[in-house]
């Protein structure tokens, strides 16, 4: 750590995200607005530069002889966690370390991978891996009348409701994923929190049709669970989240097919329930 300390840091960030004490550091005398853009939601500046968990970034670009790049390196501590000649890159790898850490840690919310709608004052949890098709089913409830809240976490508090965790939905293209606003699809985004109505996994398959299974609490609780780090899921502060949520909330798995048509069928599920 010595060592990374003397690469000539010129100005840093220290801030509170969910209860934790996070910094910043970087090699350019002002801090670039799109390394801002990245911190988790709900941040506020703290005035100790002392922080529980460091993340350094030297910015690369053009080097000092034509024709050569610097490296943008990032670390987590004094662990290198990547090495790119693409700031955007850099940038994702920047925000996928605070968002994994905050995740793991944080004891003020807790952090389950899933998409999250609100309906008639209600929220639809929808737990899922990554490429399971979240983003797109959140985005056909939103057509079909939902509001926002996420499109990556559901943030559970001790009573086991929710939280928005509402940055813009990131939805698949052939050339790569696009960040488009719920307004953009005719959506308001909430601002929470809410009690859960019913937990859904799902993801896509083609020609499936929408015959979901109920789950009892205690599986419904493992499904949530499985979209947790290790760490948030075993805390005291995580468990008691899940249990008032499943007690609460009926949870649903099955496989569907087109977003469009699994968006209508949740909708009637949830009408009929409330």
């Amino acid at each position: 750590m010595e060592k990374l300390d003397r690469l000539g840091w010129a100005t840093g960030i220290a801030f509170d995200a969910y209860g934790l004490s996070i910094g910043i550091r970087v090699n350019e005398s002002s801090m670039p607005e799109d390394i801002v853009e990245k911190l988790p939601l709900e941040w506020t500046r703290q005035e100790s530069p002392i922080v529980r968990y460091l993340l350094s970034l030297r910015l690369g670009g053009p080097g000092p002889r034509p024709g050569v790049r610097n490296f943008y390196l990032l670390y987590a501590g004094a662990s290198q966690v990547a090495r790119t000649l693409d700031r955007e890159v850099a940038l994702q790898n920047l925000e996928n370390a605070l968002v994994t850490y905050v995740s793991a840690f944080s004891r003020k919310r807790i952090f389950v991978h899933a998409g999250v709608v609100a309906w008639q004052g209600k929220a639809v949890v929808l737990p899922g891996r990554s490429h399971a098709g979240k983003s797109t089913l959140v985005a056909e409830l939103l057509k079909a009348g939902a509001t926002y809240f996420s499109d990556e976490y559901a943030l559970l508090d001790e009573c086991g409701n929710v939280h928005p965790y509402a940055r813009r939905l990131a939805l698949r293209k052939p050339d790569g994923p696009e960040r488009v606003s719920a307004a953009t699809l005719g959506a308001a985004t909430g601002n929470g929190p809410l009690p859960v109505a019913m937990v859904v996994r799902t993801e896509y398959r083609p020609g499936s049709e929408w015959r979901p299974q109920r789950l009892t609490p205690g599986k419904a609780m493992m499904e949530l669970a499985s979209h947790m780090l290790p760490e948030a899921v075993h805390s005291p502060e995580g468990q008691t989240a899940l249990a008032q949520l499943v007690q609460r909330s009926p949870a649903y798995k099955g496989p569907r097919g087109e977003a469009e048509v699994a968006a209508r069928e949740i909708i009637r599920t949830l009408e009929n329930s409330l």
